[in-house]
């Protein structure tokens, strides 16, 4: 008797551990505000915050994203607006330029919206994460890789970006490298605007101003494109090395394939809007990083800049991407 009720009992257990509703995780609004894709570089974010969103649609039905595209700073802050009324959880912004972007920011931080910025920064800390690529790095990087292609020794022409803080920071990494090698001059060094048709524009006029010139340093893969075309179209053959930035898949392509102008490229991904989605989802989700003790996400994050030469392109091409 006491054995069968026993059973009973344990059976009454069971069926109310099994019967017990799994509860689901709590629904998630996520806006993800991003420039348009006017060049290269923005059409990789572009394509990897869709990634980004399809792979946690499929991890995680129980969030729902709001991705927009901007032409300017002024419609971003609209559409950061819109996202406000929507109801939003998490806000990952990309800003199309870091000033008129931050009291709209600052507005949905102090509502307490999880905050991730990544790229531009903000003119004040209102995000609580921070990811970007290492500006002064890739300067560094693409410095040491000439002087030792060089032999620390050589004419170098510099094809700049836009007049900002990450221009900035990369060329003054880069110039603080070559001040230690005597033998290394910098011919010339000009604005190029991430712009494919711009560095075509400016290496066609270093190639007539210049009759001697060992080494281009594009510091984007957009400009490089340029830079090519104008030195193939010109007919000279005296140029060691020419070298963007930014890791795009067609430049990865030619170092692969033994390409002899370009045998090196150097990181700046536009995947770190992906890391941005994740931060946002894992952030709300209260959920640490792989191997992190701290059980926050970590409040800024700097992905470092990479050399890429042949022997791991493959390891960072992607041809499913656009850019």
């Amino acid at each position: 008797m006491k054995r069968s009720a026993l059973i009973i009992a344990m059976a009454v257990i069971v069926t109310m551990l099994f019967s017990v509703p799994i509860l689901a995780a709590k629904p998630l609004r996520i806006g993800v505000s991003i420039p348009t894709a006017d060049h290269g570089w923005t059409g990789g974010v572009v394509w990897w915050a869709n990634q980004a969103i399809n792979d946690w649609k499929a991890k995680d039905p129980d969030v729902t994203f709001f991705l927009v595209t901007a032409d300017s700073a002024t419609q971003q802050v609209d559409q950061v607006e819109d996202l406000m009324v929507k109801g939003i959880d998490g806000l990952v912004i990309l800003a199309h330029d870091s000033a008129p972007l931050t009291p709209i920011v600052e507005r949905v931080y102090k509502e307490g919206i999880y905050v991730v910025s990544v790229d531009r920064g903000l003119t004040k800390p209102v995000e609580h994460v921070y990811v970007a690529g290492d500006n002064p790095g890739l300067g560094r990087v693409a410095a040491e890789w000439m002087v030792d292609e060089l032999n620390g020794k050589g004419k170098i022409v510099v094809l700049e970006g836009i007049p900002c803080v990450i221009n900035s920071e990369r060329v003054d990494a880069f110039n603080t490298v070559m001040k230690d090698y005597p033998g290394i001059e910098i011919l010339d060094s000009q604005p190029a605007y991430w712009s494919t048709p711009k560095g075509l524009e400016i290496m066609e006029n270093y190639l007539q101003k210049y009759k001697e010139i060992d080494a281009v340093w594009a510091q984007d893969d957009d400009v490089l494109k340029g830079v090519l075309q104008a030195y193939r179209e010109s007919g000279r053959k005296d140029i060691k090395l020419f070298l963007g930035g930014a890791g795009s898949k067609d430049i990865v392509k030619m170092i692969i394939d033994g390409d002899p102008l370009v045998r090196a490229d150097v990181t700046y991904p536009p995947s770190m809007i992906a890391t941005g989605i994740s931060c946002a989802v894992m952030g709300l989700r209260g959920e640490k990083l792989n191997g992190f003790y701290q059980n926050q996400i970590p409040s800024k994050i700097i992905l470092a800049a990479e050399l890429i030469t042949a022997e791991n392109a493959e390891d960072y091409y992607v041809p499913e991407s656009i850019f």
